[in-house]
């Protein structure tokens, strides 16, 4: 938000601007287990419109780019902090718990349609040159998936459908 601010104030002076956020499925997509990594991308989508909303007029454009699963070293990071901070033992989810360390601790890819890294770079080269860059990139094949299905199904069945995918 502070750099958003900054950069803000020169794109004004100059006349125009691309602002580019990087958030993920999980953004607009709850998954069990990652409430707090959930909250933090909801509110950027949030942010990311309401900037764009102000910006109306401006030729100042602000774009999410959102990833889903990509190659990287999200898996072994989130290991490292979930034996720091998760009383596994201890949690009446404990059962739910073990079985995410066995997705964490997974060689190769954790979920199928994972794309590389340059995937994402890609996206955000075209929300940077795109004479009209659109509000959102979707990247990968379960972020469209995802994003469709919370269109047309009842909640309830999209719940169902994010409780599978976890």
């Amino acid at each position: 938000m502070e750099l958003s601010n900054a950069v803000m104030k020169t794109m004004r002076a100059q006349g125009h601007g691309r602002i580019v956020y990087n958030s993920s499925i999980l953004g607009f997509a709850a998954m069990r287990w990652r409430g707090a990594y959930n909250a933090s991308k909801f509110a950027m989508e949030g942010l990311c419109d309401t900037l764009r909303q102000e910006l109306h007029g401006t030729d100042i454009h602000v774009s999410l780019v959102e990833p889903g699963p990509i190659e990287s070293r999200f898996r072994p990071n989130a290991l490292a902090k979930f034996l720091k901070n998760v009383d596994i033992d201890g949690s009446v989810h404990r059962d739910n718990y073990q079985q995410q360390l066995e997705r964490l601790r997974k060689e190769g890819h954790a979920a199928p349609f994972t794309l590389p890294a340059t995937a994402v770079a890609e996206a955000v080269w075209r929300a940077v040159t795109n004479r009209r860059p659109r509000a959102r990139y979707r990247v990968t094949f379960p972020t469209k998936l995802f994003w469709f299905l919370r269109r047309v199904l009842p909640q309830r069945w999209y719940d169902g459908a994010c409780r599978a995918a976890t």
